[in-house]
């Protein structure tokens, strides 16, 4: 610590006696820092490295379970040919109870990594290329946890979900193929696709009201009637021990390929008679779209794609801005914007609303004990000290400000505005309780005789943070790492611009000037 202050002291002399140009270089190093946070990408969430992945295969609706198992097959041997690839297990299809129920048309395939020689980013692009040759297939890739965030916030597989809302299907087709020809162009746009609603087969029961009720009936009980025998309707239920099976009255399925069997379906009469449902209402081929999605009661298609390099709001600005200029949408149609981009845009609006609301109050926190708002300014003239070291942590991760770096923005200013307060309630220590008449003199001993306590709180954080930041990129990691980064950059910045700075100015603009003029001590 000798040495320390030994060395310290001429660096603090030429501070003082420079002000103007310590200023300077703190002020453009700060406006620059700023600019750098305005350029870096942002995301909601760091991109993790699970060590597996999740692939979301999905073809036709309609297609049979056989080729649909068939076209999922090729998608595992392309997977098993990468040298990274462990393991795969697939599930093709979910079942009607689940509360995530899929058609056969739509596989999972869930894959085992072990990372060889190629980066993570040269595997994806390869495996990209590949199965691009499966026929027929919309492939997406994602990773367990992040494709259920995805999932969770957007109801897609995928970052990006690109919501297109009107009333006719066919209209919604036309924009959602004019979205995606707009979005292909647009750099770091990878897994395009497009949901799948397309027209199937269907058979269509018109009923003859007219002949319904001449024969007693109503439409509500032929409806049953058809729907017990396709369907089937639970008669009872039987328990074999501690298991409960329900008894299920139908046709059987058979039945159901078949036109004439469903027109002979026999419709039970009041009066006992049965008659053939050809009779009570016309039965014809239809087509019909598999599913409609509806959100907030409005009718919708989406356009999703991941984002490869991180920039997630930046890739969504470009997509927002080719939209715009490319396509005129029809009065009634609009489009909306969901996934991790919608959330990271409303995480940092709440964020940076909380933080100015916080910098308010911690300034009123600190006029009270310090009794001077330029005393309490010139404390938090150390946030933009800061800020320049996090910026340059953000950068050394890859240029992408997610909700965990924001969170160690959040903690780094903390720790700068205590080592700002711990210098400036010294130097009016000395000046008001220990006699020292001159405020350069208190200026230059305060320095020196904090020193050791800000070094002490910078190392103390600083080497508690390291292990989180030598685990950034690997598996578990990544949340912690570029919190850590920011913070440990941070404080290097703030640390040593503090003892350099905030002495300078306060020198000059220090509420302990006025004092001193004044004679009052």
């Amino acid at each position: 610590m000798e040495w320390l202050e030994s060395a310290y002291e001429p660096i603090l002399d030429w501070s003082i006696a420079y002000w103007k140009t310590v200023v300077g270089v703190a002020v453009a190093a700060s406006a620059v820092a700023v600019f750098a946070f305005v350029q870096a990408g942002q995301s909601f969430l760091p991109t993790f490295n699970e060590g597996s992945l999740t692939i979301a295969a999905v073809t036709q609706p309609g297609t049979s379970l056989e080729t649909s198992d068939q076209l999922a097959q090729q998608v595992e041997d392309v997977l098993l040919k990468q040298p990274e690839v462990t393991s795969t297990a697939r599930r093709t299809g979910r079942a009607q109870g689940n509360e995530h129920a899929q058609g056969v048309y739509s596989s999972e395939i869930d894959v085992g990594l072990e990372m060889k020689d190629r980066s993570k980013a040269e595997m994806l692009a390869d495996l990209r290329r590949e199965l691009n040759t499966v026929p027929g297939m919309n492939i997406t890739i994602g990773q367990p946890l992040s494709h259920r965030i995805d999932h969770m916030l957007s109801g897609t597989r995928a970052n990006v979900a690109v919501k297109i809302f009107g009333d006719d299907l066919t209209r919604l087709r036309s924009l959602a193929e004019d979205v995606r020809g707009a979005m292909a162009g647009v750099d770091g746009v990878v897994d395009l696709n497009i949901s799948k609603i397309l027209d199937v087969p269907f058979l269509k029961a018109d009923f003859d009201r007219r002949a319904i009720a001449e024969h007693g009936l109503n439409v509500g009980e032929v409806a049953e009637t058809m729907e017990t025998a396709f369907r089937g309707h639970v008669v009872t239920r039987i328990v074999d021990g501690q298991q409960a099976f329900d008894v299920l009255v139908r046709y059987d399925q058979s039945a159901e390929s078949s036109v004439e069997a469903i027109r002979q379906t026999l419709v039970a009469t009041p009066n006992g008679a049965r008659v053939p449902l050809h009779q009570l209402a016309e039965i014809r081929r239809s087509r019909a779209p598999n599913r409609i999605v509806r959100e907030n009661g409005e009718r919708k298609l989406v356009v999703s794609c991941n984002v490869s390099g991180g920039d997630l709001v930046g890739v969504v600005k470009q997509i927002q801005r080719r939209i715009d200029q490319q396509i005129a949408f029809p009065d009634g149609y609009h489009v909306e914007y969901g996934g991790q981009f919608e959330s990271a845009t409303r995480a940092s609006r709440r964020i940076g609303i909380a933080a100015i609301i916080v910098l308010f109050a911690v300034l009123a926190l600190l006029v009270v004990p310090l009794d001077s708002l330029r005393d309490a300014v010139l404390v938090m003239a150390n946030l933009p000290l800061a800020l320049i070291g996090g910026v340059a942590g953000v950068w050394v991760t890859g240029g992408i400000v997610s909700v965990s770096s924001m969170i160690g923005f959040v903690m780094l200013f903390g720790i700068a505005t205590r080592n700002g307060l711990l210098m400036v309630t010294r130097i009016r220590q000395l000046f008001y309780d220990e006699g020292v008449t001159r405020v350069g003199e208190a200026v230059r001993i305060g320095a020196r005789e904090r020193l050791a306590p800000i070094l002490m709180t910078a190392l103390s954080a600083g080497l508690g943070l390291v292990p989180l930041a030598l685990k950034i990129g690997d598996p578990g990691g990544e949340i912690q790492g570029p919190m850590a980064v920011v913070i440990l950059c941070g404080l290097v910045s703030s640390t040593f611009l503090n003892m350099v700075v905030v002495p300078a100015l306060y020198n000059r603009f220090g509420a302990l000037n006025d004092a001193e003029q004044s004679g009052r001590h």
